[in-house]
């Protein structure tokens, strides 16, 4: 039998009580911090160098989580803050020991943009 599927709604920022936040969907946390915190996928996320983890939630249904997302993101800050607090009081890094929850493969495939002189821009 197949693993049921779980969405998260996460907080990322770049420091404690910092003024920055990031609010995002994902349906593999792991996944997606690690990709934060090598800044891949997320183009404010690395501008602003948000590379912890704040806070989360877990969802059996990625409607019910894109719709938590929507209704965070629509807050004022501080009500943004005050979920924060409720959960993680002290803004510790959730994920700051999950190096060996998420690992990508060791050869990482190699994408290549497409070749215009040769036929359906294939380059290989």
């Amino acid at each position: 039998m197949r693993k049921a599927k779980h969405f998260q709604v996460y907080i990322m920022t770049n420091g404690p009580r910092s003024h920055v936040l990031y609010t995002g969907v994902t349906g593999n946390l792991p996944r997606r911090v690690f990709e934060h915190k090598n800044k891949v996928g997320s183009r404010f996320a690395s501008k602003y160098n948000l590379t912890r983890l704040v806070y989360y939630e877990m969802f059996c249904y990625p409607t019910d989580a894109i719709a938590r997302e929507k209704e965070i993101k629509g807050w004022r800050r501080s009500r943004k803050l005050e979920l924060i607090n409720a959960m993680n009081p002290h803004w510790k890094d959730l994920a700051a020991d999950w190096r060996d929850v998420y690992k990508p493969d060791e050869t990482p495939e190699i994408l290549l943009a497409p070749d215009p002189s040769r036929p359906y821009g294939h380059s290989g």
